[in-house]
């Protein structure tokens, strides 16, 4: 195989002469590149892994704001590749914090001799596909160049952030933060005026805690989200001893369930059952884990009057933390069904309300008009404060790709094909752009499902597919224009029966101002998934063309 890292990072390089060849080029060293990395190690590749970052880790690297947490036990977002690896490793905590899950990620890049295929601080700028030889150019931001037969995006789901569409974003006098771009260092917002816009997941994570420190704290909502108690503690030995006993099996049922997350499978739908009945499972699964709640009954996802009475439920919840009722009644959700935006799972978020430094603002009723020089503007007041924190979120699923320029056969750019809309297979391949692979791109159930249990499926599709390019002789896999068309319209379908196309959701690319509304995600379930991918690879692939160029 090709030599992988001929010059020493930094190097730039722009002849063809300077170019450096691999079999496998990965980009990003997330929990998702550095998998890859592994898989295609075994298959004999040389492969390198571009990371933007200073260091590995993806998501964790960079989301290290205050309260920063996986909104997935830690016992299930974790690899189960090996299991020795899920044998030897020991979580503290139920709901792993992101230094923990950092170290993790090292602990796994050590034990499998991963750091030495990884490049850090360095940033993709294009990937054009030749179609005289069938492989891909990658050009860095600082000029290097590689040629590499297969190409990997493992550039995450939510990596590419977004500020609020305002006027004088840059013209504030004080500290700016984004909970995305955090400093490594402890912020100290001891006695400080602080604002913080944006009341998603890193918002109702971070505001307990600044409350804690700030003199006062200003939350701009334009969304109120529905959030569930973590009930987070220590995991005990005991706990994890007897998890570990039945790691396999119980590994198997989450490969094979709905959200990746294993939970009695529904048989009854909401509205058929009494009313204290539904009561009472609600409670039961309130506090238990991201998905109990929406997946009790058969219909919380395609009814609208089924899924009100999750909704209702959890606005009873707020009604019971939050003292006073007016600013209750502004925490709770009414423009969307329960689910149909990432409900987030939070320590303390709704009882920080009860403070007396801090204060909410309702931007349905007084829109944010300008950031100045020393605070926040609305339609009716200007807030001063000396810190501003922007909890804004992401340029969801296609952010990171069209952030670079990626151009398939004929020189065709991936922003043109995608100008209305993401369109894949499988959300793994787009139709002309060969040996292209996205790990949990747009068309899989990536982001409504625990993201670990998505990863190692897509991970080791994209290993087996191009064991089985290889073993026939061939070089180039390349979905073809029929199953992507076909694909793309039953990934539509299936969303359009539910309720998720209902809200202004990041999954439909509601929050980016100009941005093709469609539901991006697979909510068909992780395990009916799984079982079509897997006998598409028993069948030989149909819906994939295999050549040597």
């Amino acid at each position: 195989m090709t030599d992988t890292l001929a010059q020493p990072a930094g190097t730039a390089s722009g002849s063809a002469s300077d170019t450096r060849r691999v079999d496998a080029l990965v980009v990003g060293a997330g929990l998702s590149g550095l998998y890859m990395l592994h898989r295609f190690r075994e298959l004999g590749l040389t492969t390198v892994v571009l990371e933007a970052g200073g260091d590995i880790g993806g998501t964790w690297y960079w989301n290290r704001y205050p309260g920063a947490r996986c909104d997935v036990e830690s016992m299930e977002y974790s690899y189960s590749f090996s299991p020795e690896l899920e044998q030897e490793w020991d979580w503290t905590e139920k709901y792993p914090t992101q230094p923990e899950i950092l170290r993790y990620v090292h602990h796994v890049a050590d034990r499998f001799g991963l750091h030495d295929g990884v490049r850090l601080g360095t940033r993709v700028a294009s990937a054009h596909f030749g179609d005289e030889d069938g492989r891909w150019t990658v050009t860095t931001e600082a000029g290097e160049r590689w040629d590499t037969e297969q190409l990997v995006m493992a550039t995450g789901c939510l990596s590419t952030s977004k500020l609020p569409e305002i006027p004088g974003v840059g013209t504030f006098a004080g500290r700016t933060f984004h909970t995305a771009h955090w400093p490594h260092d402890p912020v100290d917002f001891t006695g400080r005026r602080v604002a913080v816009i944006g009341t998603g997941s890193s918002g109702i994570q971070a505001i307990p805690l600044i409350a804690e420190q700030a003199g006062d704290l200003t939350v701009f909502q334009r969304t109120a989200n529905f959030s569930m108690p973590a009930n987070n503690a220590p995991l005990s030995d005991e706990a994890q001893t007897e998890r570990k006993k039945t790691y396999r099996e119980h590994r198997e049922a989450a490969r094979t369930s709905g959200f990746g997350v294993p939970v009695p499978e529904a048989t009854q739908s909401a509205l058929e059952v009494d009313p204290d009945e539904r009561h009472a499972k609600y409670e039961s699964v309130w506090g238990r884990n991201l998905v109990g709640l929406l997946a009790s009954y058969t219909d919380s996802i395609v009814d609208a009057d089924a899924n009100e009475t999750a909704a209702e439920f959890v606005r009873e919840k707020i009604r019971e933390v939050v003292h006073d009722p007016e600013t209750a009644e502004t925490l709770s959700p009414r423009d969307h069904p329960f689910g149909t935006k990432r409900p987030c799972l939070d320590s303390g978020y709704y009882a920080t309300f009860n403070r007396p430094n801090v204060h909410l603002v309702d931007l349905k009723k007084t829109p944010l008009t300008e950031v100045t020089e020393h605070g926040v503007r609305t339609s009716e007041r200007e807030y001063e404060v000396d810190d501003l924190v922007f909890a804004t979120g992401f340029d969801a699923m296609t952010g990171s790709l069209l952030a670079m320029d990626v151009r398939g056969r004929g020189g065709r750019p991936l922003a043109d094909k995608w100008a209305d809309g993401p369109v894949s297979h499988l959300g793994l391949q787009v139709a002309g752009f060969p040996n292209l692979y996205m790990i949990t791109g747009p068309g899989s159930p990536s982001v409504l499902s625990n993201m670990m249990v998505s990863i190692e499926q897509h991970v080791d599709f994209v290993a087996d597919a191009v064991a089985f390019a290889h073993a026939r002789g061939d070089t180039v896999v390349e979905s073809t224009e029929d199953a992507e068309r076909g694909w793309t319209d039953h990934v539509r379908e299936v969303g359009e029966y539910t309720l998720y196309p209902r809200a202004d959701s990041w999954y439909m690319g509601a929050n980016v101002p100009g941005k093709p509304r469609v539901f991006m995600a697979y909510i068909g379930g992780v395990g009916n998934y799984r079982a079509h991918c897997d006998q598409l690879a028993a069948d030989g692939y149909p819906g994939f063309a295999f050549s040597s160029t």
